[in-house]
């Protein structure tokens, strides 16, 4: 049972769910059978006069009809719980399983979309747990009750005539064993079919985030080569697995009704010999048309099923990625030691044996030329990954001991490419408390220089801001994105190049807004622009990796070293024009 349920992918809840929807779906089935095994009655009675003299015996013909229609109604009830027990709750289980795959999401390192596509991880959320849906709902409980239904009937038929019995279902392990044989084809083929979707769907992707470019260069969809190669795969690969699945269906169903002529001819040579009557013998006829139907449907749901490995299994490989743990802890002060910390995000160490101590309440700039490693010393302290060697240590404990969501409660970050979602400015500011309230985030935005804009906007606070706030300019995004630390009120501040990219307008209230929010903080900041960091207790300097200056901003000026050197760059370069 629990292989079942895990080969399935199902929570408690699901499986328990999926065999209440097994026995309303077998239910169903069996009242089905009700209406037609009346009609049959109903026929039999009309056709006896003939075949054996006497009169229509109207009153049992009336009589079935009553039962007729309680048959009918019998088989409403059965089908409106078999709806509510099969599509409502796989409706609910798929939901389940998204929200199961997105908190695993927010547990994984970093690391792990480095190395995987968002198409990728789109197809896995909806694609894949749509097709989950569709299996729970609409092939296992049918293919479970068609089962029973069949062999329920052919036990009934077996003790009406076994030899007419036989002949209806000896092609039935014929026709599975065609299916049966080709499972592994099939299998391969829905594995590379979900694959050319997924390339597809990514070139998609690209194909509208790379519009402005595509317009520039005048390239049309047929000529991106990229996006024309991918749909063309889709395509063909779509045609092998209609024209499998197709031809393996085919040969099974021709050969599973064979049945029907040999159960014809067979009854032919039995009423020949006097051994069958010819009423029985089309009542047999009659029930057996209806015996098909299920049997084929098995078998179309059999092929169905086969998907159901592959699309288990690349969400059981997303869901057994190992997730980030830790125990809940409060961080005693903002204290932050990085210890002999060596990374790399493949195989080459970005950092190397990095050691510093941040003290709390202190401003830390993190310098040096560009892919030196300042992100990715601001990202370990987050934990946004885990280091390979050494140690991370805030408030005296190592944040591998401390669990991400416990540790991100101490953090807050302003970084240079700002995250603002399709929802109102309130409800992007307050996500940085969801529990405050709208005067806490009204006083956070004013702190952070956002009110004023914020109120010139259509709807106020209550203006929905487009996919990643793309209403409002760069310094305002900035802006709501400090407010949202404001709210938070962490103890230690990750500051990402906060003012890159900034008009000198935008640049002075961002600065404004950042000085509020940094007052009694641990601060760690990262900036490519070195006058922004004069004021700073230390500055670090990194290059290619390695710590190779520390210091205070005269001392370091002093020394004539890397930083120096880019100072005076940066300041030369003040005096450009064009």
């Amino acid at each position: 049972m629990r292989n079942s349920q895990q080969a399935l992918f199902l929570s408690d809840k699901g499986y328990s769910d999926l065999k209440k929807a097994i026995f309303a779906c077998t239910l169903t089935n069996l009242a089905l059978l009700l209406p037609f095994c009346v009609t049959v009655m109903i026929f039999s009675e009309i056709l006896s006069p003939f075949a054996n003299g006497g009169e229509i015996r109207w009153n049992r013909i009336w009589l079935l009809w009553g039962v007729g229609v309680v048959s009918a109604v019998l088989v409403f009830l059965a089908a409106k719980n078999d709806y509510r027990k099969t599509y409502i709750a796989s409706y609910k289980e798929s939901n389940v399983t998204r929200l199961r795959i997105a908190e695993h999401l927010r547990k994984l390192p970093m690391s792990f979309f480095n190395t995987k596509d968002l198409s990728e991880l789109t197809t896995n959320m909806m694609a894949d747990c749509s097709s989950m849906e569709s299996l729970l709902s609409s092939t296992i409980p049918p293919l479970i009750a068609n089962g029973i239904t069949v062999t329920l009937t052919c036990v009934l038929l077996a003790f009406f005539d076994w030899r007419l019995a036989l002949c209806v279902f000896i092609t039935v392990p014929l026709a599975f064993l065609i299916i049966w044989l080709s499972r592994k084809r099939q299998r391969k083929l829905f594995a590379r079919q979900l694959d050319a979707k997924l390339a597809a769907s990514g070139q998609v992707q690209e194909y509208l985030e790379g519009m402005k470019i595509i317009k520039s260069c005048g390239m049309s969809g047929a000529r991106f080569r990229a996006l024309d190669k991918a749909l063309l795969a889709m395509k063909r690969i779509a045609v092998k697995v209609e024209m499998a699945v197709g031809v393996f269906m085919s040969s099974a169903s021709m050969i599973l009704q064979a049945g029907i002529g040999l159960t014809i001819f067979v009854g032919a040579v039995l009423l020949a010999r006097g051994e069958i009557d010819l009423l029985p013998l089309l009542m047999f006829l009659l029930m057996v048309t209806r015996i098909y139907g299920p049997i084929l449907a098995i078998l179309a749901n059999l092929s169905s099923l086969l998907n159901l490995n592959v699309v288990t299994e690349r969400l059981r490989t997303l869901l057994s990625t190992p997730a980030m743990d830790g125990q809940e802890k409060t961080v005693l002060n903002g204290d932050i030691t990085l210890s002999h910390v060596t990374f790399a995000y493949n195989e080459e160490a970005v950092i190397k044996d990095f050691s510093c101590t941040i003290s709390e309440g202190s401003v830390t700039a993190l310098v040096g030329p560009s892919g030196s490693g300042k992100s990715t010393i601001a990202g370990l302290i987050a934990r946004f990954w885990d280091v390979q060697q050494g140690t991370i240590c805030v408030g005296g404990q190592d944040i591998r001991s401390i669990e991400p969501e416990s540790l991100m409660g101490h953090l807050s970050f302003v970084f240079q490419d700002v995250t603002l979602f399709n929802d109102t400015v309130m409800n992007n500011i307050r996500l940085g408390d969801p529990q405050a309230s709208d005067d806490a985030v009204i006083a956070a935005a004013k702190a952070a220089y956002c009110d004023e804009f914020v109120r010139a906007l259509p709807q106020g606070y209550e203006t929905v801001l487009g996919e990643n706030g793309s209403t409002l300019s760069g310094g305002e995004r900035q802006r709501i994105s400090i407010a949202r630390a404001l709210l938070k009120n962490a103890p230690i501040i990750l500051l990402d190049e906060a003012t890159a990219s900034l008009d000198p307008e935008n640049e002075v209230l961002v600065q404004k807004a950042l000085a509020k929010l940094v007052e009694g903080k641990t601060v760690v900041m990262i900036a490519h622009r070195l006058r922004t960091v004069a004021d700073a207790d230390q500055i670090l300097v990194l290059e290619n990796g390695e710590l190779v200056e520390q210091g205070t901003h005269a001392a370091l000026m002093e020394k004539h070293g890397l930083y120096q050197r880019l100072y005076a760059i940066q300041q030369e370069s003040l005096g450009w024009s064009v």
